[in-house]
């Protein structure tokens, strides 16, 4: 640990809990000022998800949960960890053995410490802590690789997979439709209510307490979607419900258990890359872009507040890249008057 007022390092001290410096309870505190500021529940949960790594790292490591242990040196030996030793969706259900490996990738170690400089920053400002350890930790290095999408192929393959003759089977075609038609976020396609579409003018509202930026928008979709959709919620009429895609026994269908089934069905579909819900965001976004829509509009349907953040989810492909370049390459004026057959003089 580094001694601030002098520069040089000191050996670190271990200390045992104490009501003061108990985490757990300023945890506590920190998490009840979030609810009062009205955050959302999933990112509440996030919050209780990505303190508990933590604290699982102290327990390994014999850190008695007390504020005072966390410290720079503490706080990089815990990303070293999530970094090599960390085993990946350990414990999930729905994870095979060969899935499970060893390591975090940089983005997950920088979403866990996400929380954990809220959390100290919290401390910080309200006076429980002097100095906050980490703000002298930076970021993991992230590496920008490219985020594959779809062929029109893969996505007809997609969908001709799911019984339609099965409500499960149907509410999934369905959701796929909405989610490639909508350029949804998986929980905005399952939080649909009936009464966020309007069947007149053929457009969806994605409610504010739905959305990402907290801000509602209205998103067109087509007529043949629009059909899809009557006749699911017709097939609900069992239920007292006014959610759009339901579970077998008339419950709001969840995120994992949509995950898992569409992970069955890219399988079943032979796709050779991983299929997860904002995949279709990607792919519809992408395919946007390439049959000449505009960022601005491509912007006001994926409901982006910054622009910027747009290019994000566009990934043109290699093969309209190339087209565009052949297309448009500066290179065509230059040798276009001078592009003559050539003579061998011999």
């Amino acid at each position: 640990m580094l001694d601030r007022r002098k520069g040089k390092r000191q050996r670190t001290e271990r200390f045992s809990v104490t009501s003061e410096y108990a985490l757990d309870a300023l945890f506590e505190r920190f998490y009840h000022a979030k609810v009062a500021e009205g955050r959302k529940n999933k990112t509440l949960k996030s919050y209780k998800e990505n303190y508990g790594f933590f604290v699982e790292y102290m327990d390994l490591r014999g850190l008695g949960r007390d504020v005072r242990n966390v410290d720079t040196e503490m706080i990089r030996g815990y990303i070293v960890w999530m970094l090599k030793e960390k085993v990946r969706f350990e414990g999930h259900k729905f994870k095979s053995e060969a899935e499970q490996t060893v390591g975090l990738t940089p983005t997950t170690v920088n979403t866990r410490l996400k929380t954990m400089r809220t959390f100290f920053k919290y401390l910080t400002i309200e006076s429980y802590i002097s100095f906050n350890p980490f703000e002298t930790i930076k970021k993991v290095e992230e590496d920008e690789n490219e985020i594959k999408i779809m062929s029109v192929e893969q996505l007809q393959a997609l969908l001709a997979i799911p019984n339609q003759r099965r409500y499960s089977g149907f509410r999934d075609y369905v959701i796929m439709h909405v989610l490639i038609d909508g350029f949804f976020r998986i929980n905005e396609a399952l939080s649909l209510k009936t009464t966020d579409i309007d069947f007149e003018i053929g457009m969806i509202t994605i409610r504010a307490e739905q959305s990402k930026n907290r801000k509602s928008r209205a998103v067109p979709i087509s007529r043949h979607t629009l059909r899809l959709l009557k006749d699911i919620i017709k097939d609900n009429e069992d239920f007292d419900t006014d959610y759009v895609f339901l579970a077998n026994y008339g419950e709001p269908l969840r995120d994992g258990q949509f995950r898992h089934r569409l992970k069955k069905y890219a399988k079943q579909a032979s796709i050779p890359i991983r299929v997860h819900p904002h995949l279709f965001r990607h792919t519809a976004a992408t395919m946007f872009l390439e049959k000449g829509g505009d960022l601005r509009h491509l912007q006001m349907i994926l409901g982006h507040s910054d622009l910027r953040m747009v290019t994000r989810y566009t990934h043109l492909s290699k093969t309209s890249i190339k087209n565009q370049h052949e297309k448009y390459s500066p290179l065509n004026e230059v040798i276009g008057k001078l592009n003559k057959e050539r003579k061998i003089l011999r």
